[in-house]
């Protein structure tokens, strides 16, 4: 009788890492570490989970809701240590754009299909693929989600009075300069000193919570003085003291297939986002995320969050960060986040009633200036023409299009030109031109030269291709190739120095093969890798059209020996090598 065993790899990939660390023994110590670094986070994520929800047109209480459900449950079961889950900035474009056009009805199914499709990704182990897009394309869609949102804040910054805001960038600001004359100057000096609080109490005081000192500073100077000032209660009402029944939203074909394009937007960058987040915190601590778990662990947040009315869910890493900073030893701090805010709800939701949308608007404003990676977008124009493409037609393409647009253009714009990089650095070089080499060529870190006797040889000539040999540097292989004006009694292809090659890059040869066998003359193929020779063989490059021989040299010696062979010999040794 046999047993089947699990593949403890894949056991270990979906692990979340709060299995792992209490594993590695929990303790009081731990725990105090946690606790402090739980507060912390929450202190933040209080005033901005807010404003994150009121700019992307929703009540305030949906982002607290996302905060508390999903940053719970990105914990509880994600693939980072660190990791706090939550609603972003990055998704305000995306979702008031939903909200406008399916309400917030339709927003919540979105957000429950975007998590159903996370968890696809993330069981079929493609969030790895995620680290494939480009950095020029992830500074382009900051860059331009910044702008984005501090245009959206612009109307609560100055209390400016509109009946309607437009969603693109352009109209909305004709709208807003339009409107200016209705300016609240009240407003505008909330947000101006909520501004210079978070910018002094950073310099001077790192460590204190600016963000919540800022908002708290701002609603007791409304509710004291009562200043003539929108707050969330006069707009909203004010929040709910308590978390709401979870209940699922209204579900049809006609709907699913209507919010479909939404939700494949917030899977996207959902996972973008949240892995970002992750290699944020890697690079802060020195540890390793598990990619996939993560991804199961947002689309688990993102499926749950909206049952209880809570918007989109992804890490977050100004966050992340902080609770890095703070001391935190492992997600157990993100879920005393969660447990935290869920506190801070149910005691102080009355207070909340007093908070000046434009202090909210200030905290955004400074979010959106550190959000836009000012140096990294300057040294990428700079860079090369390539990255200034990428860079700048993302950034574009985000701010005056579509977020979703701007980083599927950014990133093909971007694998092209790495392919064009690629195939330049091919190179086919024939075996006179590398015997003839200058002594200072030979010690520059090149391969070595073939032996000098190849260059006067008559019969044999050598070609060594080197680079990646794939579809984008077929053709340039192809026309070296095609330009040979010699016709040799054999032909030796040098493979040693191609590491990868594909089908294209297989039949290319396979045409010069039979070319050079229409000539009456011999091919060796040298030094291929055992996947290369793979590759060769199912494109029909094989014996007895070539000979695979080693290395050069033997391959040199054997086509001399088959010049005087008999026929009977050489079909005896055809598939030598």
């Amino acid at each position: 009788m046999t047993t089947r065993t699990r593949d403890p790899s894949l056991i270990e990939l979906f692990t979340p890492k709060l299995v792992s660390v209490l594993r590695e023994g929990y303790g009081s110590a731990e725990l105090r570490a946690d606790l402090v670094a739980g507060l912390t986070v929450a202190i933040v994520a209080l005033p901005l989970s807010m404003a994150i929800a009121i700019a992307s047109g929703v009540t305030p209480d949906r982002g607290l809701y996302a905060a508390i459900i999903g940053g719970f449950i990105v914990s509880a079961l994600g693939g980072s240590r660190f990791q706090i889950g939550g609603p972003a900035g990055a998704f305000i474009v995306l979702v008031a754009a939903t909200v406008e056009i399916h309400g917030v009805d339709g927003l919540l199914l979105a957000t429950m299909l975007s998590g159903m499709i996370m968890l696809v990704i993330g069981f079929l182990r493609l969030g790895t693929f995620i680290k494939y897009i480009p950095y020029p394309v992830t500074v382009g869609f900051t860059s331009g989600i910044a702008v984005i949102i501090f245009a959206s804040q612009i109307r609560e910054l100055f209390g400016l009075t509109l009946t309607s805001e437009p969603g693109p960038l352009l109209p909305k600001l004709l709208a807003l300069a339009e409107a200016l004359p209705t300016a609240n100057p009240m407003s505008a000096a909330i947000a101006a000193a909520s501004v210079g609080i978070i910018v002094l109490m950073r310099r001077y005081r790192p460590h204190w919570p600016a963000f919540l000192i800022a908002v708290a500073c701002a609603a007791m100077l409304t509710w004291i003085l009562g200043l003539p000032v929108e707050t969330i209660g006069t707009r909203f009402g004010g929040i709910p003291s308590s978390l709401p029944m979870p209940h699922l939203p209204p579900l049809s074909i006609d709907k699913v297939l209507a919010v479909l394009p939404s939700a494949l937007s917030f899977a996207l960058l959902g996972s973008i986002e949240s892995l970002l987040s992750a290699v944020v915190a890697d690079s802060m601590t020195g540890r390793r995320h598990r990619s996939n778990c993560e991804l199961v662990a947002q689309g688990v947040a993102n499926v749950a969050a909206p049952l209880f009315g809570g918007i989109c869910v992804t890490g977050t890493i100004a966050r992340t960060a902080t609770n890095v900073r703070s001391g935190a030893h492992g997600p157990v701090a993100g879920m005393l986040h969660a447990l935290f805010l869920l506190l801070f709800m149910l005691v102080a939701a009355p207070l909340a009633s007093y908070i000046p949308l434009a202090a909210l608007a200030g905290v955004l404003a400074v979010v959106a200036w550190n959000m836009a990676e000012k140096h990294e977008f300057v040294v990428l124009l700079r860079a090369s023409r390539g990255d200034a493409l990428v860079v700048g037609t993302t950034f574009l393409l985000v701010v005056f299009r579509d977020l979703t647009e701007g980083i599927l253009v950014g990133f093909g714009l971007g694998a092209l030109l790495f392919l064009h990089r690629m195939s330049e650095t091919i190179e086919v070089e024939s075996s006179a031109s590398m015997a003839n080499r200058d002594v200072a060529d030979r010690t520059n870190g090149d391969r070595p030269p073939y032996d000098p006797a190849l260059a006067t040889d008559s019969e044999v000539i050598v070609y060594r291709i080197s680079g990646a040999f794939f579809f984008g540097a077929a053709a340039t292989v192809a026309m070296a190739l095609d330009r040979i004006g010699e016709h040799p009694k054999a032909y030796v292809i040098d493979f040693s120095a191609v590491p990868v090659l594909d089908s294209t890059a297989a039949a290319t040869i396979g045409g010069v093969v039979r070319r050079a066998r229409g000539q009456d003359a011999r091919v060796y193929i040298a030094g291929a890798r055992p996947a290369i020779r793979r590759m060769l063989l199912t494109h029909g490059v094989r014996p007895p059209l070539v000979r695979f021989k080693p290395t050069v040299d033997e391959a040199v010696a054997s086509a001399h020996r088959g010049f005087a062979a008999t026929p009977g010999e050489l079909a005896a040794g055809a598939g030598n090598g």
